[in-house]
């Protein structure tokens, strides 16, 4: 058991080791993030925010969805605060915070306040996979071929 303050400080070492795992990316530059965004993020984790909708760290191909626990279920659950694997090889980072509806002001703000934040949801995976797949669509052309 945590307080905002504590959960905050656990959350941003999180982010900052798991994108320091790439030698093109800057662990400062993910604190600088996080530190930009402290104010909301205690916010969002004070009103339980965080418990529903993750804060996203998306770092090339890797997707880090982070949530909170409350109450008797953080006695019983262990936590995972390992830096993630997968963002060894990214170039980029974003962390997409979540934006509930009472406090939307605050985090587009926080948002606007460093360049790897955003309040945008993030893009899943497998969309983002499937919208860069082939531009051309080879069976259209085919109909076209066969009809001449």
């Amino acid at each position: 058991m945590r307080s905002a303050s504590g959960t905050w400080a656990v959350i941003s070492d999180l982010v900052a080791d798991t994108v320091a795992q790439s030698s093109a990316l800057s662990r400062d530059e993910a604190v600088q993030a996080m530190s930009a965004a402290e104010a909301v993020g205690r916010m969002l984790i004070a009103a339980g925010h965080l418990r529903q909708h993750p804060i996203t760290l998306v770092a090339g191909k890797m997707h880090c969805e982070i949530t909170t626990v409350s109450g008797t279920a953080a006695l019983t659950l262990e936590e995972n605060l390992n830096p993630v694997p997968g963002a060894a090889g990214a170039d980029d980072f974003t962390i997409h915070l979540p934006s509930p509806a009472p406090l939307q002001e605050q985090v587009k703000a926080a948002a606007n306040g460093h360049a790897r934040l955003s309040d945008a949801v993030p893009l899943a995976p497998e969309t983002k996979a499937a919208n860069s797949g082939p531009l051309i669509d080879r069976e259209a052309l085919r109909r076209a071929v066969t009809q001449r």
